[in-house]
């Protein structure tokens, strides 16, 4: 059934196959850069720790350059700069990245060819200094009190964060483009913080589970995973302090985002309350016609693991809340349905495609593994056990 682009299990190996053979590939990013004679052009790695120079060149009349690295296995960052003059580029699976700009503001002046994604970073950094722009605009009008300048500033901040979520980020969380949109800043502060914004925290989430998924074991979708987690920790915290009969100090974190639905009995019940056990979080349409096949077999591994401590956390995303209630009535498991059925922002956060879909987690509240990277679901089960 499909919910929005069904991703096929052949893309996902053709995405897989690409990576392979760029591991015995070199990426080029070529072009020239006008009016920039006897500049020095830095080519630099936008690392975790900051960034690291690839190399560098001085610029000619003609302003040409070249350079290339080896092929990274998930999506890398990287800048042009001359002074503070910055040109940002991502690298996956192109082999060529092509730049033309012109000085003095070639952050603003250029054209780049290649590279999809490319072309969308080069979008987000425009529209983040036309933001950046209009805010210092808005800072210097001296007709404007200092709080409705603020809350002015503000506003323009949240809209562009709407119109980011909407039409990069959730659009296609795997992307270069949306992990890039994640760490957009106006001054020294990030538009997306999920250190003190909670709704900046699924934003993170969706991007994390997806790079979950795409490229496992990167080094940035685990990063972007520990930011979330740390998010939802400062968030359980400020929560506990705010309430006298909780000891903020047993505040726990967790390595999935937390779902909240009620069951059949109308009991609202939390993912993460499950720490401790090994789940089947599950996302099921009980009206396809395939249901009663998967819910015969959800039974035997329930059966079989259930008293070692596995339980099956199961999503509905049926429309009708009636047929749902008939239909899991005599399920041993917890079964709750979303209201929002395929328009689920659950659906979204966990970058799921099509149903049925399923996620393992284990006995610390992790998550380890998706539909798409399990072979054997009964071995990977009993391995957790």
């Amino acid at each position: 059934m499909n919910i929005r682009k069904l991703l096929s299990a052949t893309a996902i190996v053709a995405v897989a196959l690409a990576f392979a053979a760029c591991q015995e590939k070199k990426f080029h990013v070529e072009g020239s850069i006008a009016n920039a004679k006897d500049s020095t052009l830095y080519f630099e790695n936008m690392s975790l720790q900051g960034p690291v120079t690839v190399d560098s060149v001085k610029l000619d009349e003609d302003g040409a350059f070249s350079f290339s690295d080896k092929c990274p296995e998930a999506p890398e960052f990287y800048r042009l700069r001359i002074a503070g003059q910055i040109i940002n580029v991502s690298i996956d699976s192109t082999e060529t990245v092509s730049v033309k700009a012109s000085m003095p503001d070639m952050a603003k002046n250029y054209q780049v060819s290649g590279s999809e994604q490319c072309a969308k970073i080069r979008t987000l950094a425009l529209k983040q200094i036309e933001l950046q722009n209009r805010a210092i605009a808005i800072e210097r009008d001296m007709t404007i009190g200092t709080q409705a300048a603020a809350d002015s500033i503000n506003k323009l901040m949240n809209a562009y964060k709407e119109e980011v979520k909407r039409d990069f980020i959730f659009q296609e969380p795997k992307a270069a483009s949306s992990y890039f949109a994640l760490f957009q800043a106006i001054g020294p502060y990030l538009l997306f913080n999920p250190r003190t914004n909670k709704a900046d925290i699924k934003v993170f989430a969706a991007v994390a589970t997806s790079w979950d998924t795409f490229y496992p074991g990167a080094e940035r979708g685990e990063n972007l995973h520990n930011i979330a987690i740390e998010g939802m920790k400062n968030e359980r915290i400020v929560a506990a302090e705010q309430n006298a009969t909780i000891d903020a100090s047993k505040v726990t974190e967790a390595g999935i985002i937390d779902i909240k639905l009620r069951d059949n009995k109308g009991v609202e019940r939390s993912l993460t309350a499950l720490k401790g056990k090994v789940v089947l979080l599950d996302f099921h349409v009980f009206a396809m016609e395939e249901s009663p096949k998967r819910i015969l077999m959800l039974r035997e591994l329930y059966n079989k693991y259930h008293a070692q401590g596995f339980e099956i956390y199961q999503v509905s995303l049926d429309t009708d809340e009636h047929f749902w209630k008939q239909q899991t009535s005599a399920l041993p498991w917890i079964s709750v349905i979303d209201p929002s059925s395929v328009n689920s922002q659950t659906l979204v956060l966990y970058n799921v495609q099509s149903v049925p879909d399923f996620f393992i987690i284990d006995r610390t509240n992790t998550l380890v593994k998706r539909a798409s990277g399990v072979k054997d679901l009964d071995a990977e089960i009993g391995a957790l056990m």
